[in-house]
């Protein structure tokens, strides 16, 4: 198996079946800024409310699956064959919630902390292993690391524009990434982080000004 993360803001996803998979398979796509077109035959419930979402109450037809980039099968086991054989004949890649051996790719049990994204996967052997990997994970990465991410992403083109020398601005962000800083934010806070790194960066833009 091979990782990887798929950008799908924007991009459209089918998910067969409306019951507890298709819907969780749903709200992790629309986690991830996906439109998603659900086909089942259950009602729209009333607090399934996005944008993102259309909820085509009807039974599957291959037609489903136009402009799709993804195609989930998390109905009864006939139909999932039916939304295998369609996406397959379509060149999509498609997830088969009951059987790991037809699908093309595995969701894997992930945590999100804003950017950080970890994921666990057993290539569909053990769901209830990686979940549990995943609990564990989630005491671990706290709501911190999504502020210290935050700051990451907000320091890393200020110091491409203002640190000329490579070297440099990579040892700057190198430094960034260090533990001390998770510890701050937990005991300080974000706002009081951010500007002690922004005080690190000007002090660093000043030492690279200054003549040899």
């Amino acid at each position: 198996m091979f990782p990887l993360f798929i950008d799908l803001r924007g991009r459209l996803a089918v998910v067969v079946g409306g019951g507890p998979v298709g819907r969780r398979k749903c709200a992790a796509l629309l986690a991830a800024d996906a439109r998603v077109r659900l086909v089942c035959l259950e009602p729209r419930p009333g607090d399934q409310t996005s944008p993102a979402l259309a909820w085509l109450q009807e039974p599957f037809r291959p037609a489903h699956l136009e402009n799709a980039c993804l195609a989930f099968a998390a109905g009864p086991t006939d139909i999932n064959r039916q939304v295998a054989a369609a996406a397959r004949e379509r060149g999509l890649w498609v997830n088969c919630a009951d059987d790991p051996e037809a699908s093309d790719f595995f969701v894997p049990a992930t945590v999100r902390r804003g950017s950080l994204v970890i994921a666990v996967g057993t290539q569909g052997a053990a769901p209830a292993l990686a979940r549990q990997v995943r609990q564990q994970l989630e005491r671990q990465f706290d709501a911190a690391f999504s502020d210290w991410t935050a700051l990451l992403a907000e320091l890393r083109p200020l110091a491409q524009s203002r640190i000329a020398d490579p070297a440099h601005r990579r040892a700057f962000l190198s430094t960034l990434a260090q533990r001390r800083w998770l510890r701050r934010l937990r005991r300080e806070g974000r706002d009081a982080v951010r500007q002690a790194m922004l005080a690190e960066l000007r002090s660093l833009e000043r030492k690279s000004d200054d003549p040899v």
